[in-house]
């Protein structure tokens, strides 16, 4: 499994996870140019998109939704019907561009086996992904965990992380930065409340309670760029991680500007 951040952040978000020149884009939030040259940076590997993924309706998640879907109608939508519908109305992305699903369902997509799982976000019905490899003759799969826009680190989320091998969690904001930010203060409410975005320390407590004994890799998502700094969120996680004894584990941190290899 390889998994490679496109864009991370309030500005547009895209990942890709790809198994034997197959992937899936785990959210739209990058206009066509800009996919097409992400993607095209990572290399000489030929990558086809099999399938998106998208995890709710939030703009910075689904920009680029429509012009996706003109110029690739064969290639499936995933989401669960109310993000479907919101993206419908809001967006102009046609019905049938979705295969819906249910969260807690089971489906395929591209090459994968994938879990779509209920998060605490404000919009509806926002949810994380589970993706696992197609176990091999020896019956060995490997797991991703994708959960980018959290409110709380709610143990319902801790669960689906317990499982993974590979994992990108949101590390928004830090807290001192967002309030003395001189946003709104019903902007900082929202951010800071249980349906808004996780900080430094909450993904940390995330990881600190349920790290699986096989995770291998840290990735830290959706980085606020005027609420938090890379070497904050990538000091604090290091620092959990030695905490439990895990230095094995490597921790890497998202860009909104450049794409990111996971794994």
């Amino acid at each position: 499994m390889r998994v490679v951040s496109l864009a991370s952040g309030s500005r547009g978000n895209a990942c890709l996870v790809e198994e034997g020149g197959l992937a899936v884009l785990i959210d739209c939030g990058l206009g066509p140019r800009t996919l097409e040259r992400r993607m095209a940076a990572l290399g000489e590997l030929k990558i086809e998109i099999v399938a998106v993924m998208i995890t709710h309706s939030h703009s910075d998640h689904t920009s680029g939704l429509e012009a996706f879907a003109s110029r690739r109608p064969d290639v499936p939508v995933f989401a669960n019907v109310m993000t479907a519908e919101t993206i419908v109305h809001e967006c102009g992305v046609p019905e049938d561009a979705f295969a819906c699903f249910e969260n807690g369902q089971v489906f395929d997509a591209g090459p994968f086996s994938v879990k779509a799982f209920s998060i605490p976000h404000d919009t509806s019905d926002p949810v994380g992904f589970v993706i696992k490899t197609h176990a091999d003759g020896l019956g060995e799969s490997e797991t991703y965990f994708h959960c980018t826009d959290i409110g709380s680190p709610v143990e319902s989320v801790g669960r689906e992380l317990s499982c993974a091998d590979i994992a990108t969690i949101e590390s928004n904001h830090d807290p001192v930065m967002l309030k003395t930010s001189g946003r709104a203060q019903s902007l900082i409410r929202r951010i800071y409340g249980p349906r808004g975005h996780l900080s430094n320390d909450e993904a940390c407590e995330l990881v600190s309670r349920f790290a699986s004994p096989k995770l291998k890799t840290v990735a830290l998502a959706h980085l606020s760029g005027e609420c938090n700094a890379p070497h904050l969120a990538e000091n604090a996680m290091r620092e959990t991680l030695l905490g439990l004894g895990r230095c094995d584990v490597a921790v890497k941190v998202l860009s909104q500007e450049r794409p990111v290899e996971i794994a």
